[in-house]
Formats: structure tokens, C-alpha cells, sequence
């Protein structure tokens, strides 16, 4: 689940992420141009019938023989738009004395009175007055004379109000449809590389894990098609140099004893010399087989996750002594050195005590292995931190630079001629991480080999 959660994150921050945002700024952006049209277009209607208003006060104004007091009392009673702007008249107090609805404002003070004297022609307001919303304009009077300031043409803006809340919701509700539905159709994009992804990742843990056999759909004539049938392939491939990598390493020491089967059985006049080394050929080869297949089942039980470790504490310094006993013989027969100080008291581990002695044995047979005669392999024991470290250093033919890193794989075995399985260091390796510890390598071509094996202390 890590890559599918992972990979819709990532989705969701930064592709919908964005595609969110944009479509907040649009609704925010329709939400603001429509306020300013509506608005805009409400100031310049009352402006409009302002402009016609002021019209006909200059014409009552110029008729010497009519009443301009009555004209204005009439204009203002009968306004024709009074069902949509409240017209006030303006003393020269500012104060309104006369309302196209007939009903007197309690609170008569608003800005748009103090901008139309501030640049002495109008002003505007908008805002909430007397418990709503409204937009205000004042037209200061031209006409001296008279006892008028200048009319006050006031629209309530709720009506527009709730427009333009209609407007943004159902700009929302379009933004959040096309969100469902880049969501949905992205979804369904997603999946169709989401779940091949999961399949290769599932199929190349268990092809990790060794099996060979398993394979990935390719239906899918795409990049996706493609790189699962890599992945068939590498299983393929993989299956067939692990074959091939077991079937090598298992001929070799069947052919030496089938070599000496057939000799021991076909000639009877064999001296006892070669007789006792030919069988003792077939018993090194048997020896050799057998824990070849060892290592190949442990191999198998450590990457399919089987190996069961029976800890308990552990005298770390006992162990190692027994293993560096049983090849002393070895080593004085093939003409090398094999050095150990057992260090004093007992250095406690919580380990496998059977785990821990495969590992010591791997490593010195390979130091006593890839030595001459005459070369010594030194074993040290030393706590150092709360860890326990095991050295084992030869003066054999070393390893070269370019193959170090790849010592600890399985079935590799670089270009020495010696024998060796090719999995014993890679076993030994993850027995020790299972541990807790640490296996290292240092090498040097024609100088030697240092394997370095660090566990943690037994807790007191």
C-alpha cells in the first residue's frame, strides 16, 4: 500500500492541488466581477434618472410663472421610480424634509452628503444604513436661490445582494462538478498505473524471494506493457542463472566422485595410497555437497523469511575457540598460520549458538581457503562500546577492488579459481544482520582479506 499512498500524495498535492486552487480563484474571480458589474450598474441607473431628475428642476426653475416649492413637492411625491429609489430632498442644513415614500429617515447623516460637498458636485455611499443595505447618491442642486441642497436617490442593494449570492453558489457548485469529475477521470487514470505498479512491486518481491515463476500481464501495449514484460523476462533470466549457477557448483563435486566411484570400482589393483585418497576425495566432495545444500536451504529460509533464531546468552569467546580448534589441524597441514588469543572472562551475546558457529566456520574455512602456504590467518575477540568484535585477517591472494562490493552476493564468485559455493558469505551476512550486528570487508589484491563482524553485548 506504501506506493499507492504514496504516489496519490503526490497526486493530490501537486496536480489536483493546483487544479483546486485555480478553481477557488476562478470562483473568487466571477464572484468579484459580478459584485462590480451589479454594483456598477446600479450606480450608473441611479445616476441616469439623477441626471433626468435635475433636468426637470432646472425647467421648473426657469417657468417664472410656477411654484417651484409645489414643483419640487410634486416631483418628489410622484417620483416614477419610487418603487425601486427612495428620492429625498436636501435642506440647506442638509437634513432630509421630503421623501418620495412619504415616511422620514430616523438617521439622516451619510457620507455621500460630505463627498458631494467635498468635490462640489456629488457623492456616493454604500453601505448598511437604517438595518440594510444600500447605495446612496447625492446630487447637490445647481439652482440658487432656493431652499434645496441637492437630492438623495437611495436603492436598497439586497435584492442584488442575494443575485450575487446565487451567482457565487452556483459558480461553486460548477467548480466543485468539474473538481468530481477531474477527480473521478484522474482516479481512473490513476488506478491504471497504480495497480500494474503494485503487481510488478508484489512480483519482484516474490521473484526476490525465489520464485522464478511468477509472472506479470502484458496485455497492456504501453510503458507500463513494457516494463512488466522486463520484469517477465529478468524472472526469466534469473531463474535460469540461478539453475545454472547450482547446477556449476553441484557438477563439480559429483564429477570428482563419480571420477573416483569409477576408479575405486573398475581397478582392483590399486595401491592403498591412492585407494585411501581417492576416498578421501569422495568424502570431501560429499562433505563439500552436503553443506552446499545447507546453505542453499538456509538461503531459501532467509529470503523467504523462515529462519527462526533460538537465542539465549552466548559465551562469544567459547564459540570462536571451539571453531579456531577444529581448523588449527587443517591450517598445520597446509603449511599456514592460524593465530588466536582467547581473551580473558567470557563476553556474553544474545544470539543463535548454532547461527553464530555456521558464520565462524564460513569465514575461516574462506581465510584458510584463499591463503598459501606460509601465509597466517590472525583471529582477535574485543568489546569495544557495548559491541562485541570478531576479526579475521589473512595475508592470503586478497580481492580485487572492482569485485569487493560484490562479495556478499549470492552464487558471485569472482574470478578466483578456488572453490566456493558463492552463497556462504551471503548467508553468513544476513545471519549476522538478523543478529543485529554487522559484517564488513576490507581487502587488498595479493595482500590478504579482513572480515570484521560487529554484535551488540548481551543486556545485563
Amino acid at each position: 500500500m506504501a506506493p499507492r499512498s504514496s504516489i496519490t500524495k503526490r497526486w493530490l498535492l501537486n496536480s489536483f492541488g493546483i487544479i483546486v486552487v485555480i478553481m477557488v480563484a476562478m470562483v473568487i474571480g466571477v464572484s468579484a466581477a459580478m459584485h462590480s458589474f451589479y454594483y456598477n450598474s446600479a450606480s450608473q441607473y441611479i445616476r441616469t434618472r439623477a441626471a433626468a431628475v435635475s433636468a426637470r428642476l432646472e425647467s421648473a426653475a426657469a417657468d417664472a410663472g410656477s411654484d417651484f416649492n409645489a414643483q419640487l413637492y410634486e416631483l418628489v411625491q410622484d417620483f416614477e421610480y419610487k418603487d425601486r429609489i427612495e428620492l429625498m430632498a436636501l435642506d440647506a442644513e442638509g437634513q432630509v424634509f421630503l421623501t418620495s415614500s412619504g415616511f422620514m429617515p430616523q438617521d439622516t447623516t451619510m457620507p455621500d452628503l460630505a463627498m458631494a460637498r467635498e468635490n462640489g458636485e456629488s457623492g456616493s455611499f454604500t453601505g448598511r444604513w437604517d438595518g440594510q443595505k444600500i447605495m446612496a447618491v447625492t446630487v447637490l442642486s445647481s439652482l440658487s436661490g432656493e431652499d434645496l441642497l441637492g437630492l438623495r436617490y437611495v436603492v436598497s442593494m439586497q435584492a442584488i445582494d442575494r443575485q450575487l449570492t446565487l451567482i457565487t453558489v452556483f459558480a461553486a457548485l460548477v467548480a466543485l462538478a468539474i473538481l468530481l469529475f477531474v477527480l473521478y477521470t484522474s482516479s481512473y487514470f490513476m488506478n491504471s498505473i497504480i495497480v500494474p505498479v503494485g503487481e510488478v512491486s508484489r512480483t519482484a518481491r516474490q521473484i526476490a524471494q525465489g520464485d522464478f515463476d511468477v509472472r506479470l500481464d502484458t496485455h497492456n501495449d504501453d510503458e507500463i506493457g513494457q516494463l512488466c514484460a522486463s520484469i517477465n523476462n529478468m524472472a526469466e533470466e534469473l531463474r535460469n542463472d540461478f539453475i545454472s549457477s547450482v547446477s556449476h557448483e553441484l557438477r563439480t563435486p559429483l564429477t570428482a566422485i563419480r571420477g573416483w566411484g569409477e576408479t575405486l570400482l573398475s581397478d582392483d589393483d590399486l595401491d592403498p595410497e591412492t585407494r585411501r585418497k581417492g576416498m578421501q576425495v569422495i568424502m570431501g566432495e560429499t562433505e563439500r555437497l552436503s553443506q552446499m545444500v545447507e546453505e542453499l536451504l538456509d538461503f531459501s529460509r532467509i529470503q523467504g523469511g523462515r529462519m527462526v533464531l533460538t537465542r539465549e546468552n552466548v559465551d562469544l569467546a567459547a564459540e570462536l575457540s571451539d571453531v579456531v580448534l577444529m581448523y588449527t589441524e587443517r591450517a598445520r597441514r597446509e603449511s599456514k598460520t592460524l593465530l588466536y588469543e582467547e581473551p580473558e572472562g567470557v563476553i556474553i551475546v544474545y544470539a543463535d549458538r548454532n547461527r553464530l558457529r555456521q558464520v565462524f566456520i564460513n569465514i575461516l574455512d574462506n581465510a584458510i581457503k584463499y591463503s598459501d602456504g606460509g601465509d597466517t590467518v590472525a583471529v582477535t575477540l574485543t568489546t569495544i562500546s557495548g559491541s562485541a568484535v570478531i576479526s579475521v585477517a589473512d595475508t592470503g591472494i586478497g580481492i580485487a577492488p572492482e569485485e569487493l562490493p560484490r562479495v556478499k552476493d549470492r552464487f558471485y564468485k569472482g574470478k578466483s579459481s578456488r572453490r566456493g559455493s558463492g552463497i556462504g558469505l551471503a548467508v553468513a551476512d544476513e545471519i549476522i544482520k538478523m543478529h543485529g550486528g554487522s559484517l564488513k570487508l576490507t581487502s587488498r589484491k595479493g595482500e590478504g582479506t579482513t572480515v570484521t563482524i560487529t554484535l551488540p553485548l548481551a543486556r545485563g
